[in-house]
């Protein structure tokens, strides 16, 4: 029986092109069929859902509860909910998802990178493979999956010393 998984894109780093005339790097175009047409996804049905495509330093409050009204409708109909973020506001969406929604009926997994996926360096193509695999075989909550770690909202922050989400208590405090 295939799992249905909605996935949710809002923009952010993982969604970044590269545009030429411009030289810079910015959210005009969604990256992830690109990437989900290259990964072996036999036993789920991705069910995709194109809510926004902003940097997250862009979103607004309005956004955050947008965010999370629309992973309540979508957890209510699939077997699980993947929200691809930015990672600078990433952990706002996530406590504001655990706000209004407490624990949903199915695990809600949030994902995002640190490099755009068009750069070699990028670790958008690892972090969304973590992420299918953890919203399949989670406990209902909502985590952050990133750089091989699952970690469960609420609590959770973005470490930019160390470029990855930690729990709150993991901070590292300034030298």
């Amino acid at each position: 029986m295939k799992k249905r998984i909605a996935l949710i894109s809002t923009g952010g780093t993982i969604e970044k092109s590269y545009d030429e005339m411009q030289g810079v790097l910015q959210n005009k175009y969604s990256n992830l069929d690109v990437m989900l047409a290259t990964l072996n996804l036999g036993g789920v049905e991705i069910v995709r859902v194109p809510l926004m495509n902003k940097d997250s330093l862009d979103m607004t409050p309005e956004d955050h509860v947008l965010i999370a009204q629309t992973v309540g409708s979508m957890a209510a109909a699939h077997d699980g909910v993947l929200v691809v973020h930015g990672t600078d506001r990433l952990a706002v969406t996530g406590e504001k998802i655990v706000e209004m929604l407490g624990t949903p009926r199915v695990p809600v997994v949030l994902t995002g990178a640190m490099q755009p996926y068009v750069m070699r360096t990028s670790d958008a193509m690892q972090n969304l493979t973590e992420a299918l695999l953890a919203v399949q075989v989670a406990q209902p909550g909502v985590y952050v999956a990133m750089h091989n770690r699952l970690l469960r909202f609420p609590g959770v922050v973005k470490d930019p010393r160390r470029g990855t989400f930690v729990r709150k208590d993991e901070l590292r405090r300034p030298q």
